[in-house]
């Protein structure tokens, strides 16, 4: 018997792990990533590898088959999800912006991930209540990742709060993108020693740590995962590949003064720390108005986007 657990915020957890196994639910295969215990029960996050989209089941021992990594990507070799793992791993050669940089939609438009790193400002609200009010006739809920740190989530409840109110009230969609916990940098120290490759770093705490902390504020881990600074090299790619998620980068990060194209995998900061790329957002918002009000200009979500690219659709 399995059921779904709602992610209003989870008590409780204990034993967060990694765990790679298959179960199934409503026909359909899925991937498990993560094992817990909770109020007396395992617990599992699971992904399907079809769709992309993460969520909580409880079962039975007896229901799961136990997988090594190994065997996941295998078992799921046809899929969306392990085909955009062995991407990234193709593309784990440049010191920035590894990873899935690029979408193919079917129609105009681009897939906006918000980073949240670290800040003491609050959040950026014009991105979402400007979002909100252009695409309120022609798609509602606006999609939207969100790249999110453990330090943001400990100093902004409020926002968190608002930004998850936002989406019960469906006029926004968040995928919850795994951001590392620290999201430790340097301003002084060169790339190859800086950001997550800094000496000394637990990745496990930045990635399984973040994990935590997104379900005990309520929110879905997703299995995408963004560098911080867009920073890595193969070593550490392959250490974020081992935890079965997906690298998000990005081809059109508007504060370094990339431009947006049809498909382009859109990077703004909503913390407060950079408002040039806010304001550039709020001017391609401006200038496609008229493609928005015409539904030639949308929003995609970063799962939907991944699956088309690799579904071979």
């Amino acid at each position: 018997m399995l059921f779904v657990i709602s992610c209003l915020g989870q008590p409780g957890i204990k034993n967060y792990k990694q765990f790679y196994g298959m179960l199934r639910d409503q026909n359909k295969d899925l991937l498990v990533l993560r094992k817990f215990e909770q109020e007396g029960r395992t617990q599992y996050l699971v992904t399907d590898p079809q769709e992309l989209d993460t969520r909580i089941l409880s079962a039975a021992a007896e229901a799961v088959k136990p997988l090594t990594w190994a065997q996941a990507m295998d078992t799921f070799k046809e899929t969306p999800y392990v085909k955009a793992i062995e991407a990234a791993q193709m593309k784990e050669i440049p010191l920035q912006d590894a990873g899935i940089i690029h979408g193919f939609p079917k129609e105009k438009g681009i897939t906006l991930t918000i980073d949240l790193c670290p800040s003491h400002k609050p959040l950026d609200r014009i991105i979402f209540t400007s979002l909100i009010k252009e695409f309120q006739k022609t798609e509602k809920p606006v999609p939207l990742a969100l790249s999110i740190t453990g330090r943001w989530m400990l100093t902004h409840n409020d926002d968190l709060d608002w930004l998850k109110n936002l989406v019960k009230s469906g006029d926004i969609s968040i995928t919850w993108v795994n951001h590392s916990y620290n999201h430790r940098v340097s301003p002084t120290a060169p790339l190859k020693v800086n950001f997550l490759l800094e000496p000394g770093t637990d990745m496990n705490f930045e990635v399984m740590g973040t994990e935590l902390a997104m379900l005990q504020h309520g929110i879905m881990p997703s299995v995408f995962f963004r560098f911080p600074g867009l920073v890595s090299d193969p070593k550490l790619i392959s250490k974020v590949l081992s935890y079965g998620l997906i690298p998000v980068g990005s081809d059109a990060w508007l504060a370094k003064g990339q431009t947006a194209s049809s498909g382009s995998i859109v990077l703004i900061h909503g913390n407060g720390n950079e408002p040039i790329g806010v304001n550039d957002f709020i001017k391609l918002l401006q200038t496609e108005q008229k493609s928005v009000k015409d539904k030639q200009w949308m929003m995609y979500d970063l799962r939907e986007s991944v699956e088309d690219e690799f579904g071979g659709k």
